[in-house]
C-alpha cells in the first residue's frame, strides 16, 4: 500500500454553523455518551432558555466533546437529531473526503488509536482538561489512497459481521448457562438431583421435631408466637416430590420471618460508615450473594428503635418489595445491621435445616414464580410477611438436603467454569477488531 501522511487539520476541518435562537421555538440540545456510546437527546428546551451560543447540527454529522473526547466521546448526529443543536464546547468536524473516505473516518474513531490521539491532544487542569485545537489539529497520521481505504472498509465489515455472529451466539450459550442453572435448581426442589435413601429420617419426622422446637423457643420467650398458618391444600402443590419429602409452609420451618423499616420514618439519618452501622437495602440483596459495592450506613440508634431487624450472622434475606423482588442472599459476615422495609429476614434458630438448602430453593424459579404470584400490588411488586409465611415448601429429610447442596455445589461451580469461559470469549471478541483495526492502520 502506498500510504501518505497528513495532519489531521489536513483531514478534518471545524464546522460553525451559528443558530439564530428564537424565543419560544423548542430546540433538541444533544450529549454525546462516553466509550463510543453514540449521540443521544439531551433535552428539550425553548430558546429563551438559552444564554450562550449555539450551533446547529445535521444527520450524518461528525461530533465529538472537547472535555471527554479523551474518554470515547464522539459520534455520528443520528436522523433524530437532524437539525439539533450543540454548544461550543462540541466540536461538528467535517471530512475532507478527498484525503479520507467518510466510512473509514467513522472506523478510524472506533478504534483506540483514535482514542490516544484524543488524550494527546487533551490538556489542563484537573476539573477543566478540554481538547486543545493547536494539539489535535497538528496530529499527524498516515493514511492510504481513497481506493486502498474502500479496500480495508470491506475486509473489516467481513470481520465486523463474523464478529456480530461470534457475539450473539456468545449472548446465546450465556443465557443456556442460565437457564441450566434454573433447571438444576428446578430438579433439586423436585428431588430428581439426588438419589432418595430408605434409611433417612422422613421429613415429616422432621416437621415435628421443628415444631417442637419452635414451641420451646416460644415458651422461653426467645420468639413470638404467630398465627397458625393454614394447612396446604391439594391446590396449593404445584409439583409431586419423593416419598420421604413433605409440603410444608414456610413459616412452619423459619423462627422468625420479619422485615425492617425506612431510616426517615424513624427520624434517622444516613451517614458515613465510620459513624454509623451498616443498612442492608435491596439493591445489596442479589442471588446467593450480598453485595456491598453500594453500602449505606445510618446513625447507631436505628437498631435501638427497631431491635427485631437486627441482622444476625446465618439469617437468609429475600427482597419482597420492587423488581428485585425474590432474589436472596445468606448474611454471613460477622459486622452489625440492619435492613430496610424492603428486605425480609428468613431465621432459622434451630438445626432441622440446612440453610443452604433453604436459599437454593428460595432462588429457584418455582420460588420467584410463587412469590410474583403472590404480590398484592400488580403495579408494584410487594409481599406481606402473610405471604411470605404461607409458601409451601418441599421439605426433603435433613441428610438429603445436605446431599442436595453437595451436589449443587458442584455443579454449579461447573456452571461458573462455562460461564467464566464464555466470559473470556467475549472479551476476545471485542479485542478482535481493534486488533484487525490496528494491523490495517499500520500499512
Amino acid at each position: 500500500m502506498s500510504w501518505k501522511s497528513y495532519s489531521l487539520g489536513d483531514i478534518l476541518k471545524r464546522r460553525k454553523s451559528i443558530e439564530k435562537l428564537s424565543s419560544e421555538k423548542e430546540y433538541k440540545l444533544v450529549t454525546i455518551k462516553l466509550h463510543h456510546k453514540g449521540v443521544a437527546l439531551r433535552q428539550v428546551v425553548k430558546g429563551n432558555t438559552l444564554k450562550s451560543a449555539m450551533f446547529s447540527i445535521k444527520e450524518g454529522d461528525f461530533i465529538l466533546s472537547g472535555i471527554d473526547a479523551r474518554n470515547g466521546a464522539f459520534g455520528v448526529v443520528p436522523k433524530e437529531l437532524d437539525g439539533a443543536i450543540i454548544t461550543n464546547d462540541f466540536w461538528c468536524l467535517m471530512p475532507d473526503e478527498s484525503i479520507i473516505d467518510k466510512d473509514f473516518l467513522l472506523y478510524l474513531t472506533s478504534t483506540e488509536f483514535f482514542d490516544h490521539i484524543c488524550k494527546q491532544s487533551s490538556d489542563g487542569t484537573t476539573q477543566r482538561i478540554r481538547l486543545q485545537k493547536d494539539k489535535f489539529f497538528n496530529f499527524q497520521i498516515d493514511l492510504p489512497s481513497i481506493d486502498e481505504q474502500k479496500n480495508i472498509l470491506h475486509t473489516l465489515k467481513k470481520v465486523s459481521d463474523l464478529r456480530s455472529e461470534l457475539a450473539n451466539e456468545l449472548t446465546h450459550q450465556l443465557t443456556l448457562v442460565k437457564s441450566l442453572r434454573q433447571q438444576l435448581l428446578q430438579d433439586a426442589v423436585q428431588g430428581k438431583l439426588v438419589a432418595q435413601h430408605p434409611e433417612d429420617e422422613p421429613a415429616s419426622v422432621l416437621l415435628e421435631k421443628i415444631k417442637a422446637e419452635k414451641e420451646k423457643l416460644i415458651a422461653e420467650k426467645k420468639i413470638k408466637k404467630e398465627k397458625p398458618l393454614p394447612p396446604i391444600k391439594p391446590e396449593d402443590i404445584p409439583f409431586e416430590i419423593p416419598e420421604g419429602w413433605v409440603w410444608c409452609r414456610l413459616g412452619e420451618i423459619c423462627d422468625t420471618i420479619t422485615k425492617g423499616s425506612s431510616p426517615k420514618w424513624q427520624g434517622v439519618q444516613y451517614v458515613d460508615e465510620d459513624k454509623g452501622i451498616l443498612f442492608v437495602t435491596s439493591k445489596n440483596v442479589d442471588s446467593f450473594k450480598i453485595d456491598l459495592t453500594k453500602a449505606t450506613y445510618v446513625e447507631e440508634k436505628f437498631n435501638e428503635i427497631e431491635p427485631r431487624s437486627i441482622l444476625r450472622k446465618g439469617d437468609l434475606l429475600t427482597n419482597i418489595v420492587g423488581a428485585s423482588i425474590g432474589r436472596t442472599a445468606l448474611f454471613d459476615l460477622d459486622i452489625v445491621a440492619n435492613i430496610n422495609q424492603a428486605v425480609c429476614i428468613l431465621r432459622i434458630e434451630h438445626n432441622f435445616i440446612n440453610k443452604e438448602y433453604l436459599l437454593n430453593v428460595m432462588n429457584s424459579d418455582f420460588a420467584l414464580k410463587m412469590m410474583f404470584d403472590s404480590q398484592f400490588a400488580p403495579g408494584r411488586a410487594n409481599l406481606s410477611m402473610g405471604n411470605i409465611a404461607s409458601f409451601p415448601i418441599p421439605l426433603p429429610p435433613l441428610s438429603e438436603q445436605t446431599r442436595i447442596v453437595q451436589k449443587l455445589e458442584a455443579l454449579m461451580q461447573y456452571c461458573d467454569g462455562l460461564e467464566a469461559g464464555i466470559r473470556e470469549s467475549v472479551v476476545q471478541n471485542e479485542r478482535l477488531l481493534q486488533q484487525v483495526l490496528r494491523e490495517a492502520l499500520r500499512g
